[in-house]
């Protein structure tokens, strides 16, 4: 090979050389080592329709910062509105049906009181046929009338009293009937009302579709995607958009096996994320979460051992002051 030529590929290698271990040894003075790497993301919720309908209005927009609770969408509820009001409709119908015992039992509680009048002149006729039978036994006794006139007003005693047992077994009857009416009435009112209790449980199910036709907010967070429009037609379970609660963000990061026994959940680690500068802006975090199987390591994850085929798959809670976005690269420092 020609000298000058092997001249040129020492100096060219010592170069290059020289120029990995100046950027290693920079790496190391600005203090960029670290453990793991990851990205952010973020407790997300895909908010859905419970109910079908034409979308009458949707306020949702990507980046809207939404509290929980909000009302987001409402879904045309016109059919949901007709089913309650037959509902309602039956229902009054339901009370036109039933029947009154009453006015039945004022017929028969006057046929009562004419009884009691008619025992009541029984009584006194019976008074006065008393006292003449006192009358007329002394006479008799004294042979001033025949015996047969006594006799006449014994008849007519037996009589009358035979109608007071009468009129009062009548009465009896019909109280009888009075309990009687008002129990049968009390069953046919039963039977008709019966039917209230479904209706009941049908309107309130109404209730509650009716109050899920307003979309509402499921958490406070950013909105990330919309997928829907006003003016459209969803169903139950169509995602309409995507939430997520960005004050507080979780980093995704993989340990090798031999960094596992070092790291315990709750332990305070250091998070490191590019400033845009040149630079580095660290936050303090917080691992919630270790995988309880291992898995092979992503193609994406670099560790400080990457020759390592399994790695375990960790969560690091970081508060967000407004830096930090979702899919953001980010290293970790168990050693804080």
């Amino acid at each position: 090979m020609n000298p000058q030529v092997m001249k040129f590929f020492n100096l060219t290698s010592f170069t290059i050389v020289l120029l990995l271990a100046l950027t290693f040894s920079s790496c190391r003075n600005n203090g960029l080592e670290y453990d793991s790497s990851g990205t952010f993301e973020a407790i997300d919720v895909i908010v859905s329709s419970e109910v079908a309908g034409r979308i009458l209005s949707f306020s949702a927009n990507e980046g809207d910062s939404l509290q929980a609770g909000t009302i987001v969408a409402r879904i045309d509820a016109i059919s949901l509105e007709l089913q309650k009001e037959q509902i309602e409709a039956t229902k009054v119908s339901l009370q036109s049906k039933t029947l009154d015992a009453e006015p039945q039992v004022a017929v028969i509680q006057d046929q009562i009181a004419t009884q009691h009048r008619q025992i009541d002149v029984l009584a006194g006729q019976l008074s006065v046929l008393y006292r003449e039978k006192e009358r007329f036994t002394k006479l008799v006794q004294a042979e001033a009338v025949p015996q047969k006139q006594l006799d006449d007003i014994d008849g007519q005693i037996s009589v009358l009293t035979k109608q007071q047992v009468a009129a009062r077994s009548q009465i009896n009857i019909l109280e009888e009937q009075i309990t009687a009416q008002r129990a049968t009435v009390q069953r046919q009112n039963r039977a008709i009302l019966s039917e209230q209790g479904p209706l009941d449980t049908r309107a309130a199910q109404l209730d509650d579709q009716l109050n899920r036709t307003s979309v509402r907010n499921p958490i406070s967070g950013t909105v990330l995607v919309t997928y829907a429009e006003a003016g459209e037609f969803t169903a139950p379970g169509k995602p309409l958009y995507k939430i997520a609660k960005t004050d507080t963000l979780l980093l995704r990061t993989y340990l090798t096996g031999t960094q596992l026994p070092t790291v315990r959940l709750g332990q305070a680690v250091k998070v490191m994320v590019e400033d845009g500068a040149g630079g580095y802006r660290g936050y303090d975090g917080n691992v919630v979460w270790i995988a309880d199987q291992a898995e092979f390591t992503p193609k994406t994850i670099m560790t400080r051992e990457e020759r390592a085929n399994l790695v375990y798959a960790t969560k690091v809670r970081v508060a967000n002051d407004g830096f930090l976005k979702i899919g953001m690269y980010a290293e970790v420092d168990l050693n804080e």
